[in-house]
Parts: C-alpha cells; structure tokens; sequence
C-alpha cells in the first residue's frame, strides 16, 4: 500500500541510475523469481495424482483417449482441437504415459520461457538499458503467474504454442515466407489465428499474409487427406469446432458467442446477432492495429488483433486467453501517475479469479462472467493507446511531491524513494488495489482456520478461555454483564445491533472518499497506514485463532445481532458462509473505526468534527462488546494493529507532509515537439 509513483522522464523508468552492479543484481534476482515459479508450477503439477492433472492431455492421448479410438476424434466432443492437431499429436500415444506428462510439463514451461524473452525483444523502441534488461525476467514471471498459462500446464494444452507462433513469425524469422508459414501452421492449429493475415496484408507484408493464408489451407488439406471423416466433422457438422469441449454458455467461453448465450439469446437471432458483432469488433481492430503497427508499436498491434481474435471465436477457453496479459505493452494516459492503470488491470485480470475482481453481488454477474472478455473486447477496439508521435509517449506530465517534512529520527524514512505525492491518484487504480487487497483479506480470513468458518473450532475456543481468564486477572471482564444490561433495553440494542451492521464499511469508505476527493495527500498517508494495520491484522488472525463471546458456550452470551446460536453448528447469518467467524483478535471492527477517528481527530479543521470523529469508535467498542461480537482485549489489539499502522507509514514514509491540494500548482506539460523523422 507504499505510495511509488515515477517523475516520467524516459531515464527514470525505474527510478534513478543505478551502478552496473545493483543493475545486474536486480537482473538475477529477477530470473531468480521466474526460475522458482516455473519450478512451483511443475511441482504443483507433476504432484497432484493422475486422473486430475493433464486431464486435457490424458483425454486425448492416454490409454482410453480418443486419439486411439477408431471414428471420428469428435464423436465424445472431448477433443477440441482441429484435424490438423489431432494429426500432429497422434504419434504422442505410443508415449510412455509417465515419462509423457514430464516431457509435456517441462516442454511447456520452455515455450513460455521463449515466449517470455520473444515478447520482451519486441518492446516498442526506444526503450531504456535498464527495461531491455529487465523486461525478459518480468514477462516469464508474469506468464508464469497468469491463469491462461496456469490453465494450460494444469490442463496439458497447446494453447500456448499459436501465441509463441504468431509472436516468431512477426518479430524474430528472417524472411516474409519465413513469417508466414509460422502464422500460416499457428492458424491451422487456432483457426481465429487467421485474423493476423489481413494485418500483415494492411501492414505492407503481402507476402507474409499470403504465405499464412497458403500455410494454413495446405495444413488443412493435408489433415482432410489423412482424416477426411474427422475433418468433415470439425470445419461442417461443428462449424470449426462450435459445441466441443464443453457447453457454449459455459463461464469458460470467454468469447462473444458465449457471452450472448450467458444472455438469453438463442438460434437464428444470436447467431446474426454474433456474426455482425464480430465483423465489426475484426474491423475495427485491424484498423487500429494498422495503425499501431505503422506507428512502430507491432507488439501493441499484435496483441490487440489476438484479442479481437478471442471475442469473435466461437469458443475461447481460458487457457486461449493469453493475448490479453500481452496488450499490457500499451501506454494509456498523459500522466506519470495514469501509467500503471492499464497494465496493473490487465495483469490483475488475467493473473486473478473474477470474484476477486467484483464484488458477489447479483447485478455485477453478468459483468464478473464476462471480465476477460471485456478486457479483450476494451483492449481491441477503445482503449486510447498513446502514439509514439504523441509528446506524452516518452514524457508523461511529471508527477509532483510535496516538500520532505524534517523527523525525528536521523534514519527516519527508511525508504526516501516513497515521497509524498501532490497530486491525486488514478481512482481506477485505487478502486481495483482495495478491492483486490479487500479479496485476498477476505481470503486470508476464512483460510486461517481452515478454509471454513467451523474450521479450528476447538483451538479458538481454547483461546477464547485464555482470553476470558486473562480478563479476569485484569478485571476488565464487562463482555456478560454489559450484553445483558443492553438487552434488557430495547431500543439501546436495537442501536447497537443496527451500529455494528451498518457503519463497519460504510464509515471508512466514506473517510476514504473525503481524502481523495479534498485531502489527496492525506490520503495516500492514511490508505498506507489502513494498509499497515489490516496487513497486521490478517496476521493475528492466522497465529491467534480466537472465538468471540458469542461463540463460547458456557457463558450465556445471547448473539443480539445473528440471533439464537446453534452451538452443534456455529453457520448462521447471512455472510457465516463467507467469513471466518474466529477472526476474532485483533478487532478490525474497532481498529478501523479507530483508524477513522484518528484521522478525523488530525486532519478536521474544527473541534466539533474532530469530536465526532471520535465518538466513532467509542460507539463501536461499546457495540461489539455489547452485541457479544468481541472482547475487550480485541480492541485492545485492534488499537495496537492501528497504532503500528501509523508507526509503520511513518517510519517508512517520514512525517506526513502537511500540504493541501488546493495549494499545489498543475505540472506544466511538456511541449508538443514532433521530433524529425517521426510520425
């Protein structure tokens, strides 16, 4: 949650000039993390049994697969590929199943590595020593984290082969017809690939673009020669493949025809409906990507014509997804800050499960079903891709920082490169970070006891007794008389319990809203220091597993808010499916509303609101102990995850820089200067 954002300039693309050495160190360390993914993605592989690794593969080539089997290699519909994959993967079933899944998995980790480094060559010049060096290791780590790539080690596809086809045919084979038959064999392995010979034919590579389309139609004749059964099957009866490897309005089909079906629509309708959508999406897309790739971006051009070509496939799986994480290579936005929306969205979709991205809401199904395609349906046709031409493609407007507050503490800030920023961040950014970071709390929340709420039920009521023993030591055990006094009195409960529902997000929200709307940089300093102390709070809940007092059953707590316990089965409620119900210690209730008053109580100019802001959390302690949700030594360790919070952004960061926006002066832009020889 550290603020880092970037002055713009071309030379500081990752920060100051740093000796060849720490340059080079950076380099290894880098390889070093994309050599321990690839290694965890094979163990993760090759370790799980047989039967739920390689399903894909061990459908088409195992002992039973349909590549052994006499008729048509789409009679089970399990086989997706066309007639010309089938031909090249038969000779794979005189295989030793064993020693095959091995040489599968590791061959598949080379093709990303060469992918990796294929993409990373084909930067849009100019770029900096340091990115020519850098940007291979970042991509294969990328790749490698990435769900089309995970998919297709877990699964045993060759989906990424087309990709890494069509990437060596445009960037590295020397010669036209070199080029072509690299896309031309890509095609006859992923027909939507086809798309690519019309942008080498609008591009000026004529020939290429006709040897693909003659690669592709030689490919194919030769697999209707050697299997004209299957292949009558593939290209007539499914219409190149429409209806195998699963339901069409499978989730998984992240194309347009999927996508309208998910819909509702059907027959003639939804077919006229898909064909013009798609013709337009194909025409709209080649034009840009002409546009791109004449403009000296061919990878940019590349990548959003194979994102055009997922939208308009009849079915593109998840493991077929790839060329979305490649369109990451383009520049949106004239500000240093805007940069990293585009590609953090991109990798954050394509890296992610959908429900991290959106919140489980009914109204948002149709829109977290339909995510990767709306990322490639964005990328392909409205995404405003900057121009090298354009003054802001190598100098973004530079961002501005407020002048260093002195500290203390001579080593006060650890880490001088998070300056405070003046300007307010991208609120896409900021909204897709705090959802993302709220998913992977949630997450970490249930999985701490578990993966379920019922999980560890034993070792946190344990610590439920330590806690309540601990209390009585110290004489601040209020939890039973306090909850019971409160019941007796109607609409006090009613107070708390409506209290304690409803202000836990609503009121930190809202402070955040504030911030970023009127306090820019008191709020980036108050979301790090959230940051901090939700982060340590997430570890208390993994170490310390605690029951609340509503959930211990001896001590007579009535749950005001859920209701009459069920002790044989503590699920209940409408969210005791999603949350951990033992992530009791510390209190993010508390801390958080804590959090919020602190930062009225400093930031408010009038003492009124600083009272109120105060009054939060004392209403919300006296709410959670109250409704029976919490014990006193939750808050107290809420107060002190909040407490190390500040501490930590402080020692991080330094003091906070006490500067209202409204006093920063708007960066001048650079001048609009067309350097000759350029578009």
């Amino acid at each position: 949650m550290a603020n880092v954002e970037h002055s713009g300039r071309p030379t500081d693309a990752f920060g100051p000039a740093e000796p060849g050495a720490r340059l080079r160190a950076a380099r290894l360390a880098l390889w070093a993390v994309a050599a321990i993914l690839a290694v965890r993605q094979m163990t993760v592989v090759l370790t799980t049994p047989s039967g739920r690794r390689l399903t894909d593969l061990e459908t088409w080539v195992g002992p039973h697969g349909v590549l052994h089997v006499n008729g048509s290699l789409y009679d089970s519909t399990r086989f997706t590929g066309t007639p010309f994959a089938g031909l090249v993967l038969k000779p794979l079933t005189r295989s030793a199943q064993e020693a095959l899944g091995w040489s599968w998995t590791f061959g598949t980790l080379l093709l990303v590595a060469a992918l990796g480094l294929v993409a990373a060559r084909a930067l849009p010049q100019p770029v900096s020593r340091r990115t020519s060096l850098l940007a291979a290791p970042v991509a294969v780590s990328l790749l490698m984290l990435s769900l089309p790539v995970r998919n297709t080690l877990w699964l045993g596809q060759t989906s990424i082969i087309p990709v890494l086809l069509v990437l060596l045919g445009c960037f590295t084979v020397r010669g036209a017809r070199a080029g072509g038959l690299c896309i031309g064999v890509a095609a006859a392995l992923q027909p939507t690939v086809l798309l690519f010979a019309p942008l080498l034919w609008f591009t000026g590579r004529r020939r290429a673009a006709l040897t693909t389309v003659g690669t592709f139609a030689a490919c194919t004749v030769l697999a209707w020669a050697a299997m004209p059964h299957d292949s009558y099957t593939y290209w007539v009866h499914h219409v190149a493949g429409v209806g195998l490897g699963g339901p069409a309005d499978g989730i998984a089909n992240q194309s347009l025809h999927g996508a309208l079906l998910r819909l509702g629509l059907a027959g003639p309708v939804e077919i006229t409906l898909f064909l013009l959508l798609s013709a337009a999406v194909a025409a709209l897309t080649l034009r840009r990507a002409a546009d791109y790739a004449r403009d000296g971006q061919l990878l940019l051009a590349v990548a959003i014509t194979g994102c055009a070509a997922v939208a308009i496939s009849p079915t593109a799986w998840q493991h077929q997804l790839l060329w979305v994480l490649l369109a990451a290579v383009g520049r949106v936005g004239k500000r240093a800050s805007d940069r990293y929306v585009w590609p953090v969205a991109v990798i954050l979709v394509t890296t992610l499960p959908a429900k991290m991205m959106l919140p489980n809401m009914p109204a948002l199904y149709p829109l977290r079903d339909d995510l990767v395609l709306l990322m490639a349906l964005a990328a392909a046709t409205v995404v405003p891709f900057l121009r090298r031409t354009s003054p802001y493609y190598r100098t973004p407007v530079p961002t501005q920082y407020a002048p260093r507050v002195p500290a203390r503490f001579r080593r006060v800030p650890l880490l001088p490169f998070l300056r405070r920023v003046l300007t307010r961040p991208n609120l896409l950014l900021e909204l897709l970070l705090i959802r993302v970071v709220y998913a992977a709390y949630s997450q970490v929340r249930l999985a701490a006891t578990g993966g379920s709420s019922t999980g560890g039920r034993f070792t946190a009521e344990h610590h439920g007794h330590l806690i309540l023993g601990l209390e009585r030591f110290l004489h601040i055990d209020i939890e039973y008389g306090a909850n019971h006094a409160v019941v007796k009195i109607g609409w006090l409960r009613d107070f708390f319990d409506f209290y304690y529902e409803s202000f836990h997000f609503v009121v930190p929200l809202t402070v955040l809203a504030v911030l970023y709307w009127r306090r820019p940089v008191d709020y980036r300093w108050a979301r790090t220091s959230l940051g901090f102390a939700t982060f340590l709070a997430l570890v208390g809940f993994w170490l310390f597993p605690l029951a609340p007092p509503r959930l211990m059953p001896t001590l007579g707590i009535i749950d005001t808010v859920h209701g009459v316990q069920d002790f044989s089965k503590p699920d209940y409620g409408t969210l005791t499916a999603l949350t951990n119900q033992y992530a009791a210690m510390p209190s993010l209730h508390f801390g958080w509303s804590l959090w919020c008053g602190l930062v009225i109580a400093i930031i408010a100019p009038k003492w009124w609101m600083k009272v109120l802001g105060l009054l939060h959390p004392f209403c919300t302690v006296s709410a959670i102990i109250a409704t029976g949700n919490h014990w006193v030594l939750d808050a107290v360790g809420g107060a002190a995850v909040v407490t190390a919070g500040f501490g930590l952004a402080y020692l991080f960061q330094g003091p906070r820089a006490a500067v209202a926006a409204a006093s920063a002066r708007p960066a001048p832009e650079p001048e609009r200067l067309v350097v000759a020889g350029t578009r």
